[in-house]
């Protein structure tokens, strides 16, 4: 990964102009935004609702671990995460939602970049998430960010259909990304 994307600089993209990248910013969330946050990923399936309450605690409680994406004062991208409390190392991101006006312009990468820079992420040396098998967009997404930062990658079904979900929501399958080096020890 190259100091630019460490520090959440706009990062030229082959087929994405510098005149797109360059117009979005991130930030951490504030309460504020949670309404925005909740409306965004009701425009953004299959991703799975959760309740505006929600959103709001995450913006509010969790805003060191989760990016904001704004062009033009307009709300078009979102990744929420935390650190597991037994498992400081480890980076869980629950969400990416990018917005149908921002897609193909590489927010996803970037909002995965802004959170790994993020105060709140040192010592971090392994991602997790989930991910439907199905889900192409999401494995293509985190694959992409294995490959920026040379690390291994591992997956296994965790959270089962007709188990641990109720029938007719496909399996989660946990993804882990590391170990890599942690932001201090990054070139």
């Amino acid at each position: 990964m190259d100091i630019a994307t460490l520090r959440g600089e706009p990062k030229r993209r082959t087929g994405h102009s510098a005149a797109s990248a360059e117009r979005f910013t991130f930030r951490p969330p504030n309460v504020s935004d949670g309404p925005a946050v909740h409306a965004l990923i009701r425009s953004c399936p299959p991703l799975d609702e959760n309740s505006a309450y929600c959103n709001l605690v995450q913006c509010a409680h969790f805003a060191g671990t989760c990016v904001a994406a704004f062009r033009d004062r307009e709300l078009v991208g979102w990744l929420s995460g935390y650190r597991p409390p037994e498992d400081p190392e480890t980076i869980f991101v629950w969400q990416v939602a990018v917005g149908p006006a921002a897609r193909g312009q590489g927010l996803g990468d970037r909002l995965l970049d802004a959170l790994l820079a993020r105060p709140a992420c040192s010592g971090v040396r392994r991602l997790k998430t989930t991910i439907t098998a199905d889900n192409k967009a999401s494995w293509a997404l985190f694959g992409r960010l294995a490959e920026r930062l040379a690390a291994p990658t591992s997956r296994e079904p965790w959270l089962l259909e007709g188990g641990h979900l109720p029938t007719g929501h496909a399996t989660e399958h946990l993804l882990t990304i590391g170990p890599f080096p942690a932001a201090s020890q990054r070139p």
